[in-house]
Parts: structure tokens; C-alpha cells; sequence
């Protein structure tokens, strides 16, 4: 396979592959997942030139982290750029309280918000515990609206630790930052809106948007990016099949954005399905490739729980896709008119 492109997410040089693995799968998301298959697919993800890891401690509370973290100790720890998170107290609980939730199989534990001084900096010697390493080379603030995942016309600022996040998580970072501890600090959350606050509340090199940049979803473009453009904030895309549908397709039960997609979801990616059938190129490959033509986004980091999703990931990142794909969406009318395209491609 062709070698991935690096991109730079700071100025000093800190550099990403534009295509990174990300860590849900590892922590047991939604259902178990082998340890030795995480293993494998860690190590097949660097084999296959991903040198960008994502991870956080509430993704399995701890197992996401511990398992990339024995999965690296044969890499060449240099060669790896590693993003973390803080923002989450992992709380040990009896094992009896333990309830079914996100993470299947997971350690007895509970996650309570925390952007506080001391449990930022004891979140972060915990992640160097599990993760086995001396550093992170990026650490974001995770979850300040708490994770919440709301459908149009919902409030997004209707659970907001905005605050909290800025008095306690971001001065330790940026202190961090400051004295070469931690190479990058960042957010990262599901939506753009409170985006548009920390990018001038702070300096920020990085924000990790899981979704609301895709193939469906391109809001974000007339107010977040033209500040993170003034501030030097570049972007990682997480979630660039929109939670299963830009994978899937419009098929019965399909997921938008961890909910059952909608009627009028499910038409749009019909119509953006047919374009790419049109010019015989998967929807998934036009979903993951669509993010990186805009110069802001540094990589996209689709989740793998085997090394066979991650191949097929690797497949859909290298598709040769005719520019002509990308302005016949655009003339349909199904990614926003402000959205850049591939150069030739109108």
C-alpha cells in the first residue's frame, strides 16, 4: 500500500499520520474484544504505516489504555505519536455495582467528571501507568458538555463543564506544554458549538471533533474552522463514518451519531451512496477520505476492534477516487458549497 501522508499539528513539528487508529475498540466498546485480536490489530495498524495512536482513560475505564499500552512496548516508542485525554475520574466501585453500560466487559469502575488541578494530574500519572511510557505526546480535554450526544435542535450547551475545563484542566496543560512535558493539548468532544468558545478562550494546537465534519455533516466550516485557521488550532476527526452510517450505508437499523439514523438521514446517504456507486468508489472510502482534503485536518481515526477492520479501513483510505465524484456531490447539493475539494475536482 502506498506510505501515509504526515501532517504537522503543531509548529514545533509534532507530526500524525493522516490516517491514526482509534482506541474505542480496544476498550471494549459496545461489545468484548480479544485481547490478544487488540494486540494484533495495534501491531498490524503500525505494520501498515499508522504511527498515530488515540486513546483516553474512560474507554473501558483503563482497559483501552493498558492494552495499547502492552501492544507498544515492541514498538519503537519514538516512531509513535500517542493522544490521551483528561477530564474523567475513574472511581473503583464493587464489583457489584457494576452495571451494563458503554464498555462491555470492563473493569469495576466509574467514571466521574473532574477538571480539577490534582485529578488532571493524577489522571495523567495514571495513563502513564497503563499506557507503560515516560509520556503522551498529546493530551486533550475530554467531554466538557459530559458526552452528550444531541439530535438537531437540541441544546448543545445544555450540560456545560466549559468553565471548570478552563479554570483547572487547561492551565495544567499548558503549563505541561510549556515545559516540554506533553508536546500538544487540545479538546475533545462530539460537537463544534462549545469548539467555537475554547478556540478563543485558550491556545489550543489541537481539537479532536468526533463527527460534525464528514460527508454528512460539514456546519462546523462557517464559524469553527475560520477560528481555528486565526489560532493555529488544528483539527483531528474522529467518528468519520458518523457512528456506523457512512460504513453501512441507508440500511435498516443503521446508527447517525449513536442513534438510529432518521428518515431523512437515511434518504440523504442514499443519494450520497448512489453518486459513489456511480463512479464505482464505497461510500466508506469517500467518507474517511472526505475530511483531509481541508487543510485544517491533520488525520482521521476511524475505530478497528481486528486486524480485518483495519485492512479494510487501510483499503477504503487508499481508493483511487475520481474528482469527478467530488463535484458531482457538490452539484447535487449534498456537501456544503464552502467545503474544498480536491484540486480539478470544480
Amino acid at each position: 500500500m502506498p506510505r501515509l501522508e504526515e501532517r504537522n499539528v503543531t509548529t514545533s513539528g509534532l507530526a500524525v499520520t493522516t490516517m491514526g487508529l482509534g482506541g474505542t475498540g480496544l476498550g471494549n466498546m459496545y461489545r468484548a474484544t480479544d485481547p490478544r485480536v487488540a494486540h494484533d490489530t495495534v501491531h498490524a495498524a503500525f505494520a501498515n504505516g499508522l504511527r498515530y495512536f488515540d486513546t483516553a482513560p474512560v474507554y473501558g475505564f483503563g482497559l483501552a489504555e493498558t492494552r495499547l499500552g502492552e501492544a507498544i512496548r515492541a514498538l519503537p516508542r519514538r516512531e509513535i505519536v500517542i493522544s490521551s485525554k483528561v477530564g474523567y475520574d475513574l472511581v473503583p466501585i464493587p464489583e457489584s455495582e457494576v452495571k451494563p453500560v458503554l464498555w462491555d466487559d470492563a473493569p469495576a469502575f466509574r467514571a466521574d467528571f473532574d477538571y480539577s488541578r490534582d485529578a488532571v494530574l493524577r489522571s495523567i500519572e495514571s495513563s502513564l501507568r497503563r499506557l507503560g511510557t515516560d509520556y503522551i505526546d498529546m493530551l486533550a480535554i475530554h467531554d466538557p458538555d459530559e458526552a452528550i450526544h444531541f439530535a438537531k435542535g437540541e441544546d448543545p450547551y445544555a450540560r456545560s463543564r466549559f468553565q471548570e475545563a478552563m479554570d483547572g484542566a487547561y492551565p495544567v496543560l499548558d503549563e505541561l506544554r510549556s515545559q516540554g512535558v506533553i508536546k500538544a493539548i487540545g479538546v475533545g468532544i462530539n460537537q463544534w458549538q462549545m469548539l467555537s468558545d475554547f478556540v478563543e478562550a485558550g491556545q489550543f494546537d489541537y481539537f479532536l471533533l468526533a463527527g460534525r465534519y464528514t460527508l454528512l455533516e460539514q456546519e462546523p466550516l462557517a464559524t469553527l474552522f475560520p477560528a481555528c485557521e486565526r489560532k493555529g488550532t488544528r483539527l483531528v476527526i474522529g467518528g468519520p463514518y458518523n457512528s456506523g452510517i457512512l460504513a453501512t450505508g441507508a440500511v435498516q437499523g443503521a446508527t447517525f451519531n449513536t442513534r438510529n439514523a432518521p428518515q431523512d438521514v437515511l434518504e440523504r446517504v442514499a443519494r450520497l451512496n448512489a453518486v459513489c456507486e456511480s463512479h464505482k468508489v464505497p461510500l466508506a472510502a469517500a467518507a474517511l477520505q472526505f475530511p483531509l482534503v481541508h487543510k485544517l485536518v491533520v488525520s482521521v481515526i476511524p475505530g478497528a476492534r481486528s486486524v480485518a477492520e483495519l485492512e479494510q479501513n487501510l483499503q477504503y483510505m487508499h481508493w483511487s477516487i475520481p474528482v469527478g465524484l467530488w463535484s458531482d456531490l457538490r452539484n447535487e447539493g449534498l456537501i456544503d458549497p464552502a467545503a474544498p475539494l480536491p484540486n480539478g475536482a470544480g
